[in-house]
C-alpha cells in the first residue's frame, strides 16, 4: 500500500493555507501527485530538487484523475498541466 503523506502549502497568508495529501507515483520527473476538490487545486512534487510544492489553481477533477492514470506521468504533465498557472511553495517541514 503506497504511503500518502500531506504537503502543507506554506504561505504567508494563512487564509490562503491548502493542506494537500499527496500520493507517491511511479515517475522518473514527478514524485507526488495530490489534489484538493474543494479548491479545484493540483498539487506536485519532483524527483529532482528539495520537495518544492507546485500548486495549480483551477484543475478539474477530471484532469487530477487523467493525471494520476497516465501511461506515462511525465508526460502527461508536459502536455496538460506544465504551462498552468502555479503557485511554489518551500518543502514541508519535517515533524
Amino acid at each position: 500500500m503506497p504511503v500518502t503523506t500531506s504537503a502543507p502549502a506554506a504561505r504567508t497568508d494563512e487564509a490562503e493555507l491548502i493542506v494537500i495529501a499527496m500520493k507517491p507515483v511511479k515517475s522518473q520527473q514527478v514524485a507526488s501527485i495530490g489534489y484538493d476538490a474543494g479548491s479545484k487545486t493540483l498539487a506536485v512534487t519532483f524527483t529532482r530538487g528539495p520537495g518544492t510544492v507546485y500548486q495549480y489553481p483551477g484543475v478539474d477533477a477530471k484532469v487530477h484523475a487523467d493525471f494520476l492514470a497516465a501511461e506515462s506521468i511525465g508526460t502527461f504533465f508536459g502536455k496538460h498541466i506544465k504551462t498552468r498557472p502555479f503557485k511554489k511553495f518551500a518543502p514541508p517541514k519535517a515533524a
